[in-house]
């Protein structure tokens, strides 16, 4: 599992631009973009194969085209439980704080791609630990933590 594109924009609802590096900043997201900031999204996740997915569909898209920060190569994002904490290089720690999102109206991004494949396919977190990351850097697994509602198993 490993981290193949970053990528920043400095407004939201917009294209991202792919970088080889970016900073985590702890409770902000990634240095520089529009979606960081003291919320539960600060940072996207989209796997590399649900773009290809998408390619495949007839979309000419590439990386940064849905607004993602970062798109990993085998990693199935959604099927990781909120709570799950995720390593990022060997530094950066961000934890799964929301699976797929609500699109209140359609975003350039949907215009100018046909689709937005974010609603349903992508992840977002919060920076627990800050760290810079690169193109290549590993992606770990580090915990996986039950809803704060989850009941123990019986004895």
């Amino acid at each position: 599992m490993k981290i193949v594109s970053i990528a920043l924009s400095t407004r939201k609802g917009t294209r991202k631009q792919a970088v080889p590096a970016a900073r985590l900043l702890r409770e902000h997201g990634l240095e520089g973009d529009a979606h960081a900031g003291d919320w539960h999204r600060q940072v996207s996740f989209l796997a590399s194969e649900s773009i290809a997915a998408a390619r495949g569909k007839g979309l000419s898209v590439d990386f940064g085209d849905f607004a993602e920060n970062i798109a990993t190569e085998g990693v199935d994002w959604v099927s990781l439980p909120i709570g799950t904490r995720v390593r990022l290089g060997r530094e950066a720690l961000v934890e799964i704080t929301q699976i797929g999102k609500t699109c209140h109206r359609k975003c350039a991004i949907y215009y100018q791609a046909g689709d937005c494949i974010m609603p349903r396919e992508g992840v977002f977190g919060r920076v627990l630990e800050p760290g810079e990351i690169r193109n290549g850097d590993t992606v770990r697994i580090e915990t996986h933590r039950p809803p704060v509602d989850a009941k123990e198993p019986a004895p």
